[in-house]
């Protein structure tokens, strides 16, 4: 059976947000606090996801169970930086969420939602695409073909 991931809509959004907080959750080891992050990125998702010529795309798979629900998803993005040997365009992608309901997990939902957005990077003539991978998923990045860079991602915080 071939799983079908759609490209997500500004409807989407809120269920969109759910499954981040999922994610969330799956890698720290307890859901996050409820909070204003929940409306902010609900409203950037419903802003973002209709617009011709976005940076930002989402591919769901919906719950067969219930109408309404997403089972999984990919979110991504398109980063602008310098041009360089290794990527010309100075274009390249970034997967930032990707999670499955729990009730859904290992029947490949991800993988169809990736797979999709790793297309939607493809057509737009990227040739990098870049993401961080839990220890749960990098299995299946793996599969997908990705592959551990070279130097050490660091991260700076500079507000509380």
């Amino acid at each position: 059976m071939t799983i079908e991931a759609r490209r997500a809509l500004a409807a989407d959004a809120a269920e969109l947000t759910r499954l981040r907080g999922e994610m969330f959750a799956a890698l720290h080891g307890s859901p996050p606090e409820p909070g204003q992050w929940q409306q902010d990125a609900t409203s950037v998702l419903r802003k973002r996801l209709p617009e011709t010529g976005s940076q930002l795309a989402a591919f769901v798979v919906d719950d067969p169970t219930q109408p309404g629900r997403l089972a999984s998803c990919a979110v991504g993005t398109i980063d602008s930086r310098l041009p360089g040997p290794s990527n010309p365009s100075g274009e390249a992608g970034y997967v930032m969420s990707v999670c499955t309901d729990p009730a859904h997990r290992r029947r490949g939902y991800s993988r169809a939602c990736v797979s999709a957005l790793i297309e939607w990077f493809d057509e737009r003539g990227l040739t990098q695409v870049n993401l961080t991978a839990s220890e749960y998923g990098q299995p299946l990045y793996t599969e997908l073909g990705f592959r551990t860079g070279s130097g050490t991602a660091l991260r700076l915080r500079l507000h509380p």
